[in-house]
């Protein structure tokens, strides 16, 4: 992200694919603006969401940057303590990272996205998000694996798919409730 205008403490928006489809506008906001490269792969062809989004990559509105492997591994660790890991896909992961490598680097990242794994997540990594479409999670959830026959729980980041007592398929659940977030 480094740039003339690049200053840390800077506000950079982290733009999703559920931005572009909710009709996102690059050129109305006077931000850094950045994405990764899974959110290219996810957008159609020839669709007028596609357009919109090489217009503002050729204008030099908004850089595709991929994250470190570091801040993905980081990335991943904090999709685990909240148990939405394997809810997030390889382009979520992708964005939870280049979020935080944002972050760390000392910028102000906004991730704009309408997708609720990837809100939890940005809430536990301590990073604003906006919604577009959807009105965005209330509170910080934090998942549990359990057996909805014998009721064994397992931490939420268990590679089991099935109960180790009784064989049942594995669902998963909120662990607790927190405090709701700030209003947005």
């Amino acid at each position: 992200m480094k740039s003339s205008q690049s200053i840390p403490g800077r506000r950079v928006i982290v733009l999703d694919t559920s931005a572009f489809v909710a009709g996102f506008d690059s050129f109305s906001l006077n931000a850094e603006q950045v994405t990764v490269p899974k959110v290219e792969e996810e957008i159609r062809r020839k669709s007028m969401i596609k357009m919109r989004l090489e217009m503002a990559i050729e204008s030099g509105k908004l850089k595709v940057k991929a994250p470190t492997e570091e801040f993905q591994v980081k990335a991943e660790s904090f999709g685990n303590k909240v148990g939405d890991s394997s809810k997030l896909s390889e382009t979520d992961k992708q964005l939870l990272a280049l979020t935080l490598e944002l972050k760390a680097a000392g910028y102000m990242p906004q991730l704009v996205t309408d997708d609720y794994s990837i809100q939890n997540v940005a809430t536990k990594m301590g990073v604003d998000f906006l919604s577009l479409a959807t009105l965005g999670i209330k509170r910080l959830l934090e998942w549990i694996k359990y057996c909805p026959a014998c009721y064994k729980e397992y931490a939420a980041s268990s590679k089991f798919k099935e109960c180790q007592v009784c064989g049942t398929e594995l669902k998963r659940k909120p662990k607790r409730q927190t405090k709701e977030l700030k209003s947005r």
